[in-house]
């Protein structure tokens, strides 16, 4: 008898600590209020994205909320093409852009844990382009000449994903950056499918940077050449590692750099704003931003992969990857990085170089016990966000994550995001 109570005892142990150790995986909460949430005061989520739609602000988006793993709020508004009156859809896929950041340095990691390398070992010792870098010094606008002076050392792993390498963005960035690289041939990664990777990297390696490594925080190319680095060091292109290394232990299916042809009609539509009127209109098919960009870009049959922007997906797929970070790398059963690795990714990097309000992590925005005064979100909290308005954050004290997508670039209504998140804290009932 008591060596029967002693194995009940054992086995109630492990039972116990197996469910302890057991991270979240997505589910639909029965009630927003077993999720923790207020069905009546997340009502208000409903009324302001459908004033956003009904007063013209934007064309549609998809909202989700997720609590401890559980989806206490996943709802679509508006159209997807509003002319005909198509509704948005729930799985649509979205271009996230700047989003791709975030995956393509949880990569960078995952093969930091493999030994590839230390994050502050020279990029160059990877890509030897980069060797011996220079600093932009004079630039002549008339004519788009400058001078450099020799950084005063290598650029790093951490720089990259730290965004503190001095690189710049081609098409989007200052108007040095634009230049320079515009007359080299460096796009910005984002609606451009032709071109290999490799190419021009090796290109932007031999252009100046716009500031010394490590002294100030400027968005740029960095999370591209990142890219690079992952397909030099893993032997597979950037599409291949995302999608056997992430993508499908994960269970992310929708998320791709160039859609496959049964899920190209699921692409929502890209809007942007009428520089006149400021009414929503459809993005034209082709347009040029210092280099063509064409909107439907995900459709093509590309072979660009930028680590920096070229990324589609869908709102529950994104949610997903944020879940594995929350749970300290680990979701359904596997393991992408360790609980540390995720730890170092979200924590202030960047020391006491300037980011307004908040700071920098591998890869993430990271809120300052300064920065939750100004919102609700709480110290330590993460997030990024998208050229075409789309956001996410991370909110690990309170096990929150929050997303909100649109398509529109560009657009006079930037502050949805910030204005989600006020809806979103509000409606907590715990």
């Amino acid at each position: 008898m008591k060596q029967i109570v002693i194995v009940i005892a054992a086995l109630l142990y492990f039972t116990t600590a197996f469910a302890q150790s057991t991270h979240p995986v997505l589910s639909i909460a029965s009630t927003p209020e077993a999720g923790g949430f207020s069905s009546k005061r997340l009502s208000r989520i409903d009324t302001a994205l459908k004033e956003y739609v009904d007063k013209g602000r934007m064309n549609g988006a998809v909202a989700m909320i997720v609590h401890d793993g559980k989806i206490v709020y996943y709802k679509n508004f508006g159209y997807n093409d509003q002319e005909a009156k198509t509704p948005m859809p729930k799985d649509g896929i979205f271009r996230i852009a700047s989003q791709t950041k975030a995956i393509t340095s949880v990569a960078v990691m995952m093969l930091f844990e493999e030994g590839k390398f230390m994050l502050d070992d020279p990029i160059s010792n990877f890509i030897p382009e980069f060797r011996n870098p220079k600093v932009l010094d004079k630039y002549n606008k008339a004519d788009t000449t400058y001078t450099t002076v020799p950084a005063k050392r290598e650029i790093t792993i951490r720089d990259l994903l730290t965004h503190t390498s001095g690189l710049g963005y081609a098409q989007i960035g200052t108007t040095e950056a634009k230049n320079i690289y515009y007359k080299a041939g460096v796009i910005g990664g984002i609606g451009v499918p032709d071109f290999v990777l490799a190419d021009k990297m090796k290109i932007l390696g031999g252009l100046p940077l716009f500031h010394q490594p490590g002294e100030k925080w400027t968005y740029g190319l960095n999370d591209d050449v990142l890219g690079y680095l992952i397909e030099v060091v893993s032997g597979m292109s950037l599409k291949d590692f995302l999608t056997k290394r992430i993508f499908e232990p994960l269970g992310m299916k929708d998320t791709y750099f160039y859609l496959p042809a049964d899920k190209k009609n699921r692409l929502v539509m890209l809007y942007t704003e009428d520089s006149a009127t400021k009414k929503l209109v459809k993005m034209p098919e082709k347009l040029n931003l210092y280099a063509d960009m064409y909107r439907d870009y995900p459709k093509m049959n590309g072979t660009y992969y930028s680590g920096g922007a070229g990324l589609s997906s869908t709102v529950y797929d994104y949610a997903i990857f944020l879940q594995m970070l929350l749970n300290g790398g680990e979701y359904n059963g596997k393991r992408i990085l360790s609980h540390n690795s995720v730890r170092m990714m979200t924590m202030n990097q960047i020391g006491d170089i300037s980011r307004g309000a908040n700071k920098f992590g591998l890869g993430f925005g990271i809120t300052t016990e300064r920065g939750s005064a100004l919102l609700p979100t709480q110290e330590g909290t993460y997030e990024w966000g998208g050229m075409f308005a789309t956001t996410y954050w991370v909110d690990p004290k309170e096990k929150l994550i929050g997303l909100v997508y649109r398509n529109i670039w560009p657009t006079s209504w930037g502050s949805l995001g910030n204005l989600y998140k006020v809806l979103v804290y509000q409606a907590m009932n715990y």
